[in-house]
């Protein structure tokens, strides 16, 4: 090497843990938020095919924290050093810490459905009807619990809802008794509805008009055939952006330590998906 050789500071990588990942929005969000926080970092989508050496790699190479999606939300706590309460009582973690080679689970997906939530309407005291039992309607689960709401699992099979409803304290109802299920909110957690397969419904449209507010946590396409239904019965409805945008947040403040430019991270997702710069 010769002398005076610039030296290269380091860059942190973070990343996407998932199958499939081609269509997550969260390396242009992250990836902003960096930009502007004036954080050397990349964010990389990673199409897992193999979990145990994916958890392997981010030790090995250095990675310092990633993100966890579909469908490694349970699967992958059994492969971490520690998880911590939230995570644990979830059942699912979303995000992953790794400080000099020791890899922490947590999960900021139930903040940020509560966040979203709250940004429209009150939780409390509101019965909500959450569609799913995986890593994501867990999350919402306890969400809404935080939120002093009383959230109802339901699932296509029902002794995954069982027990999912056991492990977090809450109520179930079998997939079919959705229409005689007295409700204020319906959220979609699974990925039905999601691209590419955005002409799917999870439920019969006809029973959307019972409730007063439909959320997706679905978030590309921005508009799933579900909020679309929802739309066309006069019944109100959130796609699942502010839900991505709030746990990407909280994930940047575990990661750095810094506050994140929330405002700047809406604003690349809305780009992403055709939006444009609208809130």
């Amino acid at each position: 090497m010769t002398d005076g050789a610039k030296v290269v500071e380091e860059v942190w990588v973070f990343g996407l843990l998932g199958n499939p990942v081609s269509h997550s929005l969260s390396p242009k969000m992250h990836r902003a938020a960096f930009e502007a926080m004036g954080i050397e970092a990349e964010y990389v989508a990673f199409p897992v095919v193999n979990l145990e050496q994916a958890v392997m790699g981010i030790r090995g190479l250095g990675i310092r924290g990633a993100s966890v999606t579909i469908p490694f939300k349970e699967e992958i706590m059994s492969l971490l050093d520690e998880v911590d309460r939230i995570a644990s009582l979830i059942g699912a973690v979303n995000t992953l810490v790794n400080d000099h080679g020791v890899l922490t689970g947590t999960n900021t997906d139930w903040l940020g459905l509560k966040r979203a939530l709250e940004s429209r309407i009150s939780i409390r005291g509101k019965r909500i009807a959450i569609l799913g039992a995986g890593g994501a309607a867990r999350a919402a689960v306890y969400g809404v619990m935080a939120g002093r709401g009383e959230p109802i699992l339901l699932n296509r099979t029902p002794q995954r809802a069982m027990r999912a409803a056991k492990d977090l304290g809450c109520g179930w109802a079998p997939w079919e008794g959705l229409g005689d299920l007295k409700a204020h909110i319906l959220v979609n957690a699974t990925p039905i509805g999601m691209f590419p397969k955005s002409h799917e419904c999870p439920v019969e449209p006809e029973l959307l008009s019972q409730f007063h507010l439909v959320v997706d946590m679905v978030y590309n396409p921005p508009r799933t055939r579900l909020l679309e239904e929802a739309e066309a019965r006069g019944v109100g409805t959130m796609n699942g952006v502010e839900m991505l945008v709030q746990q990407g947040a909280e994930q940047i403040r575990i990661w750095t330590g810094m506050e994140p430019p929330v405002q700047i991270m809406r604003k690349a997702v809305m780009k992403a998906l055709g939006e444009g710069d609208e809130d």
